[in-house]
């Protein structure tokens, strides 16, 4: 059972890279007990256990794990309802509680906004599930379907964590804002919609503390992670132009995509009222957005 909102056992699926690295950290450093799921390609931080097993084979994954009981998982990796379907049957009865990294991508279906989406519109329970698509799910199909097998099952008591757009950490693989680096410093063209739409974003460092924070409480459903704020690609590029001597920003509208990163056609920001009304403390945006991108020209250089 957890303690002072600490789970005393907790799985983690995946997560040996950026935010779920300091997930694992910050459950060892709090006193619980880690076990790591993967399929060998990483060792876990020193501390946690490691289960290697592939999450796509069931009886692998059910042999691997033994007669081991947790009070959360947080699975960091699952992708497709398929790998949703493993998981509730696998880990039905293991588990008190078992969190699920989502997305806010799976807002893509909504239709525009004016303002920041609450939960509710995106009804995952009523999202229709194709088990067997004859094209692979593209990213956010594939969390919104994953989302609706747990949202199918009440008796599964899970939580889908919808992540805004991660920045920070010197170990961000992505690129998505040295983009930006690269393009103000030499002058070329930033590919951006006619209108430029808002996001929300979030710390690495949050997002860490949020899963952390929601895997010793007791809620179950979707809930929004992400700063207070909005923030939009116009912005970005202000941040980095104000910091890099003899820079030149060069907006370059099209009426269609591929666009630059976070340079979006349509609202796309969330709303964390949900979180913050179980408990839980953002930052704003302006208060870490300014350092990550400091830190992301000097790592640059």
């Amino acid at each position: 059972m957890p303690r002072d909102g600490v789970p005393r056992d907790v799985c983690v699926i995946g997560g040996n890279r950026y935010f779920g690295k300091r997930l694992i950290s910050r459950l060892l450093d709090a006193g619980a007990s880690v076990t790591v799921v993967n399929r060998g390609s990483a060792a876990p931080p020193p501390g946690a256990a490691h289960v290697v097993a592939d999450r796509d084979d069931e009886t692998a994954l059910r042999t691997a794990l033994g007669d081991r009981t947790f009070d959360a998982v947080v699975d960091q990796v699952c992708y497709t309802p398929v790998q949703a379907d493993i998981a509730r049957r696998v880990f039905a009865g293991r588990t008190r509680r078992y969190v699920m990294t989502s997305t806010i991508e799976v807002y893509d279906q909504v239709a525009d906004a004016s303002g920041p989406l609450p939960e509710t519109a995106f009804d995952a329970a009523s999202w229709p599930v194709d088990r067997a698509p004859a094209t692979p799910w593209e990213y956010g199909e594939g969390k919104r379907q994953a989302e609706a097998v747990f949202a199918a099952d009440p008796a599964f008591p899970s939580v889908a964590v919808r992540t805004a757009h991660v920045l920070g950490g010197s170990d961000d693989f992505t690129g998505r804002l040295a983009h930006y680096a690269d393009r103000i410093r030499t002058g070329a063209p930033i590919a951006v919609p006619p209108a430029v739409r808002p996001s929300t974003f979030i710390h690495v460092d949050e997002i860490a503390d949020f899963l952390f924070w929601a895997a010793g409480r007791e809620f179950t459903g979707p809930v929004n992670a992400c700063s207070h704020g909005l923030t939009d690609a116009a912005e970005l590029c202000r941040l980095f132009a104000e910091r890099i001597p003899g820079g030149r920003t060069v907006l370059e509208a099209a009426p269609e995509g591929p666009y630059s990163p976070f340079a979006f056609d349509r609202f796309y920001g969330m709303d964390n009222s949900r979180a913050t009304g179980l408990g839980f403390t953002f930052r704003d945006t302006t208060a870490w957005l300014p350092d990550v991108i400091t830190a992301t020209l000097q790592g640059d250089n």
